[in-house]
């Protein structure tokens, strides 16, 4: 493809180089032609220290393609600046969004997805966002679906929403075992946990609860033997009241839930009572009705053929987080 210079210097027209408006709109974003606006991606504060991190567009074209570009360059309190600072995406998904309005096509990957869907959202590009939130869908796989629950809720797609659900609903045990699973807000746990579809061994779950707490008490800045009081308070009581005591066996309630110093001592001593069958003063405080799904249900799905995403790694930590926070 010919440089801008070469292009301009030509004495033959530069618009035949694309045969389709979008090849011709392209090759015009490639090479700064005619362009009246600059972007910097990421938080570097003038173009000098972002050299070659600054995208050249044109006003008109993002604005037939953004209703909030239109605002920006041709409304009432319209941007005067020639360059504009956006410290909420970087450079190579900033080139790929501008490439979708400039051309209606646009590279996928794991790497860049959550982030498109951002801009997607935040510029109001549905047609963009559809492609992003059909590519995560048949993307999904247990390293990845917490990160996509957390960035989908934020930006309100519900039905991307339910698809992480269901998923976590079928893979719970692998979910819950996963890296990601420790880094997770309180909140969410406290979804997942909350959950009736759920497959998993209670124990199996009251343990990966247990792990998490550790690990958020640690980054709270508390010791390790801090004491059952802190992993209570940090859990919180609808965890904790959540998690299905009554349904596990005796042996994997005294194996696992005593030592973890997150029940009462009041509570245990019930608990063992209803094992032994003991008449108790007063109703368990824990539900004692089966989740909905059971690994054996889990398993008859995957005979009958269910199509069970591969595991691809994708989404980096760094852009697993919503540009806000999702805290509860």
């Amino acid at each position: 493809m010919k440089t801008l210079p070469a292009v301009m210097n030509s004495s033959k027209a530069w618009q035949p180089i694309g045969k389709t408006i979008g090849e011709r709109c392209a090759f015009a974003l490639t090479n700064e032609l005619l362009s009246d606006v600059k972007f910097v991606a990421g938080e570097r504060e003038s173009t000098t220290d972002n050299e070659g991190r600054v995208i050249a567009a044109h006003k008109f074209v993002l604005s037939i393609s953004s209703p909030v570009f239109l605002a920006m360059f041709y409304g009432e309190m319209a941007e005067t600046s020639e360059v504009i600072q956006l410290p909420d995406t970087d450079y190579d998904s900033l080139l790929e969004f501008f490439r979708f309005l400039y051309s209606d096509e646009v590279k996928l990957t794991g790497d860049n997805v959550m982030q498109l869907l951002y801009l997607a959202n935040k510029y109001m590009v549905p047609s963009l966002a559809d492609r992003c939130t059909e590519y995560i869908q048949n993307n999904l796989d247990q390293t990845n679906v917490l990160c996509v629950l957390s960035n989908a809720q934020k930006f309100e797609e519900e039905t991307l929403v339910q698809r992480c659900w269901e998923f976590i609903d079928k893979k719970t045990e692998d979910i819950v075992k996963a890296d990601e699973f420790f880094e997770l807000d309180r909140c969410l746990v406290e979804s997942i946990v909350n959950r009736d579809g759920l497959c998993i061994k209670e124990v199996e779950l009251f343990k990966a609860v247990d792990r998490w707490v550790s690990v958020e008490s640690e980054r709270q800045g508390f010791h390790q033997n801090s004491g059952g009081n802190v992993k209570r308070k940090i859990l919180g009581e609808r965890i904790v009241k959540s998690i299905r005591f009554p349904l596990m066996s005796q042996k994997d309630f005294m194996s696992h839930v005593p030592d973890s110093n997150i029940l009462t001592s009041e509570e245990i001593i019930d608990l063992m009572k209803h094992f032994n069958g003991v008449p108790l003063q007063n109703p368990l405080p824990f539900l004692q009705t089966p989740r909905k799904r059971t690994i054996r249900d889990s398993q008859k799905t995957r005979r009958l053929g269910t199509y069970i995403p591969p595991a691809v790694s994708w989404f980096s930590h760094t852009r697993c987080k919503p540009p806000e926070s999702t805290r509860c």
